[in-house]
């Protein structure tokens, strides 16, 4: 088995510009344009770029929310013409930014930690229970919670939620987008202390999408720098943040608040 969980080769995500009244094809926007990179398997790779550098559209063809126009991604050894599908969707789990966008608030905890897991046969009406209860403590919530509706937790609780409904289907590559931006900084650090802690225990791999340079030195072993659709620099945390060769990864570093451990 390959040393890659995931591999993504000269990805390409292009939007037609449409004018006119028949709609003509003008332009494309080049979201995505000839993006590679790999994550190996255990390790998390930060992505970080402002709004509209191609990040998360990235994240969303590897997701198959994006259709490619060109490029490859290849998880496991083996190309998307050969996945199957269902399985793919199971091992690859995501976690957006807006928990209350994420969760349905007509079901319960219960009904969000287990329907998932129901469908894909890992748990039965039997067991459900307790196994949405295994769920809340690996992500530090009480589990006398399972019969309440998302509307009655904090947005970092709902954060944990979403996360325990991620790792419920056992996946090998979990996807951050933006997951902590709009969690107060003291819930982001323990957010961001929980996913260290689950990728240690499940050997998961990550890829940590982010506008802001200074979260990824707290959780990534390598970074990748995106603007205007293209790599612009990637390396070691060390690398890129002690050493930034291009004025794009300067300016992302500069526009980070002087407060506390520095960017090392």
């Amino acid at each position: 088995m390959s040393d890659n969980i995931i591999e993504v080769k000269d990805l390409k995500v292009w939007f037609p510009i449409k004018k006119g009244i028949f709609s003509r094809t003008v332009g494309f926007v080049r979201a995505v344009d000839g993006v590679s990179f790999e994550i190996h398997r255990g390790e998390t790779l930060g992505v970080v770029g402002e709004s509209g550098c191609g990040k998360s559209t990235t994240s969303r063809a590897i997701l198959g929310l994006n259709k490619p126009c060109a490029g490859t991604i290849v998880f496991n050894g083996k190309p998307s013409s050969e996945w199957d599908r269902l399985e793919y969707h199971r091992k690859v789990q995501v976690v957006f930014q807006d928990p209350q966008a994420s969760l349905n608030p007509r079901h319960t905890i219960l009904d969000i930690l287990t329907e998932g897991m129901m469908y894909h046969g890992l748990c039965t009406k039997e067991n459900r229970e307790s196994e949405a209860k295994r769920l809340l403590g690996l992500v530090g919530m009480p589990e006398d919670i399972i019969h309440r509706y998302p509307h009655e937790f904090s947005g970092g609780q709902r954060q944990r939620i979403c996360i325990a409904r991620a790792i419920s289907l056992k996946p090998e590559l979990l996807i951050c987008d933006e997951a902590v931006s709009a969690l107060d900084l003291s819930i982001r650090a323990q957010v961001l202390d929980l996913l260290a802690d689950l990728k240690k225990r499940f050997n998961l791999s990550f890829l940590f999408i982010t506008h802001d340079i200074g979260v990824v030195q707290h959780i990534a072993d390598r970074i990748i720098v995106m603007n205007k659709g293209k790599i612009v620099e990637q390396g070691s945390c060390k690398e890129v943040l002690g050493n930034p060769k291009e004025e794009y990864t300067r300016y992302l570093m500069a526009s980070v608040p002087k407060i506390g451990k520095p960017l090392v």
